[in-house]
């Protein structure tokens, strides 16, 4: 039966396929080959420097907090550092093939929390440095954390190398099976925790522990352990300086302010539920490591008959994969940030990387009491059943197998990519990429520990205990 399109197809044209796209993939390894991905240049940029111009945007009276929380070991200095691998990387042979990259892809951003539906997923949780990138900056970042975390837990090295080696080959697998699927059903894909627990004998007792942990550390959890009850029925924070102060009154109105910004940015079905409450304190909120001194900010929300909900409200600088990086960004990606500001970058790069995202994600913009410079907010719920795994206490197959599923989590991220299939050709069957990026990583993590030991004697913290 012969058939004509509607007018609405136009002079179609198919998008290229996957065969195109692999072989797109494969030409580029003329252009890098992929053994020129273990070269790590020796060009070396000043890493104080970097480190004491993020300083200037941050709280002065939190900064002393941020040196002991990185100067506690060699990974948690890591773990601050994504501006200074993104400048590192910048000057490192790489590939053009450009995905939505998270910029953070450490083995401490991922972890456990409810899909809307309320069962717990395993996905990347932090999308603070998240743009678009070479692929293999969240590969290299993923696999130099797996070097450092190993040898910071003193395993054999032969340990850690299995488990790096494995990370990129199962990045390449996964990225590999999913182009062999439809678009669709690969944008469906995701990490179920309990269908995990009985599938994986290595790692079930840390799966258990953390699905335990997730199933505690709820909102309401959090709301009952942060706040109390004042006399007219309000529910107000508990102070823990430094940790958690209340604002002054004028940083307070201004929240309130541009608290309707925020409701405005969320899906249509939460600005409907968000009408039933009402904002009853408002605390700042120290999280994280390399995030400290940024403005954080805890709200409580309250109906009519007492019910505490929590939402965090997180500054959104500009990514280190631009900043420091370099990585010019598709023209539409600029454009949003440009009218939405670095909150709806982040927002945005969590839909697009996430299998399932919180559904109140949101973003505003404002401007300090008295005027000055506009700073960027992204909005989330705070504490909804968060869980995440301890490498200290990984026993060593339990943690090679966390490895492998950091990096099949990437590899669905960045499955969602338009460039993906160009990957899978570049990548091949993962050896050749896996020895360059391994002995990429074994060389980074030397760097970043002369940094971590050139930081502990510039900010005076080389004695001092790790902060809380």
């Amino acid at each position: 039966m012969k058939t004509t399109p509607g007018g609405a197809a136009g002079n179609w044209v198919a998008p290229p396929s996957f065969t195109e796209l692999a072989a797109e993939g494969r030409a580029a390894r003329t252009r890098t080959p992929r053994g020129l991905l273990a070269e790590l240049s020796a060009e070396r940029r000043e890493p104080m420097a970097i480190l004491d111009e993020q300083d200037t945007t941050r709280v002065a009276e939190l900064i002393p907090l941020r040196n002991r929380r990185m100067a506690a070991s060699a990974f948690a200095f890591f773990r601050g550092t994504a501006a200074l691998m993104a400048a590192d990387l910048a000057n490192s042979p790489g590939t053009d093939l450009r995905v939505g990259s998270c910029g953070d892809a450490h083995v401490s951003n991922f972890g456990l929390y409810a899909s809307p539906q309320r069962t717990l997923v395993f996905d990347l949780n932090d999308f603070d440095e998240a743009a678009w990138a070479p692929w293999e900056w969240d590969v290299k970042r993923l696999v130099t954390s797996i070097v450092i975390a190993g040898q910071s837990t003193s395993r054999d090295d032969r340990v850690v190398e299995e488990s790096a080696l494995a990370a990129v080959r199962t990045y390449a697998h996964a990225l590999r099976t999913g182009a062999g699927r439809s678009s669709l059903a690969r944008y469906f894909d995701r990490f179920d925790a309990e269908a995990a627990r009985d599938a994986y004998p290595e790692a079930r007792k840390p799966l258990r522990a953390a699905i335990r942990a997730a199933e505690k550390h709820t909102g309401d959890w959090a709301a009952e352990r942060l706040t109390v009850t004042d006399d007219h029925g309000r529910r107000v924070f508990i102070d823990d300086p430094p940790k958690v102060v209340h604002v002054d009154e004028d940083t307070g109105r201004r929240v309130r302010e541009v608290y309707l910004d925020y409701v405005h940015s969320a899906q249509v079905d939460i600005r409907v539920l968000l009408q039933k409450y009402a904002i009853s304190d408002v605390v700042r909120r120290v999280v994280g490591v390399g995030s400290v001194g940024t403005r954080c900010y805890v709200l409580a929300l309250q109906d009519g008959d007492g019910h505490t909900m929590l939402l965090q409200a997180k500054e959104a600088g500009r990514s280190a994969l631009i900043r420091y990086g370099g990585v010019p960004q598709p023209e539409a990606v600029s454009r949003y940030i440009d009218q939405y500001g670095d909150g709806g970058r982040v927002v945005a790069m969590q839909r697009i990387l996430q299998a399932v995202s919180d559904p109140f994600l949101g973003h505003l913009r404002g401007t300090p009491s008295g005027g000055g410079e506009e700073r960027a907010f992204y909005v989330r719920q705070f504490h909804d059943k968060k869980g995440g795994f301890d490498m200290d206490t990984l026993e060593d197959d339990a943690f090679g197998w966390y490895a492998q599923v950091c990096a099949a989590t990437i590899a669905r991220a960045h499955g969602q990519s338009p460039a993906a299939s160009a990957v899978v050709g570049y990548v091949g069957g993962g050896r050749a990429v896996g020895e360059a990026i391994m002995k990429w990583s074994y060389a980074y993590a030397d760097v970043s520990r002369a940094d971590w030991e050139l930081f502990r004697s510039h900010r005076g913290v080389a004695d001092d205990p790790a902060a809380p």
